[in-house]
């Protein structure tokens, strides 16, 4: 399973998620009502609910977790770890009726995708974190990260590791550059290019290539999208829409372009070099999976001190040479760069991990679809997609 999940749209879960996401005034949670008595003093314990393969492991015993054992070990606080988090949709209907009904979720710390975080922070359903508790995060996060739209000042959230979306293609295979997103539509790629079916995932590369803003675009933005994307698909230039199958595709040779992940990519080219990732010049969206807080959580300062521990740069290098996605802490490229191994010394350049100043520039964290957008687009976007 990769680290980024198949993403149902029209999942069972969604369902529920899209009946929530749209306000339903019974789900809202008041500051007031989102915190308990916090026992992390005399319970040195937490749950952390995290996706699959998202940690560092060890070599010879995929049971140990170094960058979290080092925490027990200095804190001696206990961590349940949990890797139940495969899909947004279907975690968000896994805890929503907890939250919604001000019940404990049983987790003291999840990680989802921003997009959905918003949700959460929209509905009221995390806290907000003790940033006094968490002098690294104030320190070391990744100045392009800390006041995404959903979560101005990162009060809520935090991230745990980032990534761009862009375009991954087979150089040699299809015996030319990629550059920009219009270079998907030449006559060259017809039925051979793919597009990310999940709706939040797709839609802000696509309006890039329009030359639209992504921090704030419009109705009419997506709908010019959307128009131009359903004239592909029925000219049949589109192969498909996929959730992670795209890496099998681009393998195998079925597809020579498509939209595609960073962190993915880095793991495809260590067996196929001619595998390249391009931010394109019209520019790429840059999203993270963030850690949160749930409400009523148990252990709340045990979690808090757990999430800073991951900003401490030489944590975050290490955890970074491990998952090969956008470190967020740009202080442990520094640290990866003076291994002595030269594998993991040349992490550091690359600029998938830790973006240069020229990719950082063509780089932006897309505006969230609102509660009162997503029913209307996810219509028009599941249609075109045939999800």
């Amino acid at each position: 399973m990769s680290r980024r999940s198949l993403l149902r749209t029209l999942g069972t879960g969604a369902a529920t998620a899209l009946a929530a996401g749209c306000g339903v005034p019974a789900a809202y949670v008041a500051p007031a009502d989102r915190r308990r008595s916090d026992l992390s003093a005399t319970e040195k314990r937490l749950t952390w609910a995290n996706w699959p393969l998202y940690i560092d492991t060890d070599d010879e015993d995929e049971s140990r977790r170094p960058t979290l054992d080092a925490f027990g070990k200095r804190t001696g606080i206990a961590v349940t770890y949990t890797e139940e988090i495969n899909d947004n949709d279907e975690f968000f209907g896994k805890v929503s009726p907890s939250l919604m009904n001000h019940q404990e979720t049983g987790r003291d710390l999840i990680v989802i995708s921003d997009w959905m975080c918003a949700r959460f922070v929209r509905l009221g359903w995390v806290q907000e974190m003790d940033r006094s508790r968490q002098p690294n995060i104030t320190e070391y996060l990744d100045p392009q990260l800390r006041s995404p739209a959903f979560d101005p000042g990162r009060r809520y959230t935090v991230p745990w590791q980032s990534g761009i979306t862009g375009i991954a293609y087979n150089r040699r295979r299809l015996g030319r550059e990629i550059r920009y997103v219009s270079d998907l539509w030449a006559a060259d790629l017809k039925g051979r290019v793919t597009l990310l079916s999940g709706l939040d995932e797709a839609f802000a590369l696509l309006m890039q290539g329009n030359g639209v803003d992504i921090t704030r675009w419009t109705a009419d933005d997506f709908h010019r999208m959307c128009d131009q994307v359903d004239k592909l698909v029925r000219a049949d230039h589109i192969r498909r829409f996929t959730g992670n199958d795209y890496i099998k595709d681009l393998s195998s040779g079925d597809v020579l372009a498509c939209q595609a992940y960073s962190g993915d990519v880095i793991q495809l080219q260590a067996d196929d070099p001619d595998i390249e990732f391009v931010v394109p010049q019209e520019g790429a969206e840059f999203w993270s999976e963030s850690l949160m807080i749930p409400n009523l959580a148990r252990h709340k300062a045990n979690a808090e001190k757990l999430v800073d521990h991951y900003y401490e740069p030489a944590v975050a290098a290490e955890l970074a040479a491990w998952v090969n996605y956008v470190c967020p802490v740009p202080a442990a490229q520094d640290i990866l760069a003076s291994a002595k191994d030269e594998e993991t010394a040349a992490l550091a350049e690359d600029p998938l991990i830790f973006p240069d100043t020229a990719m950082r520039k063509r780089l932006a964290i897309a505006r969230d679809i609102t509660a009162k957008e997503r029913t209307e687009f996810a219509k028009r976007w599941n249609a075109i997609a045939g999800l």
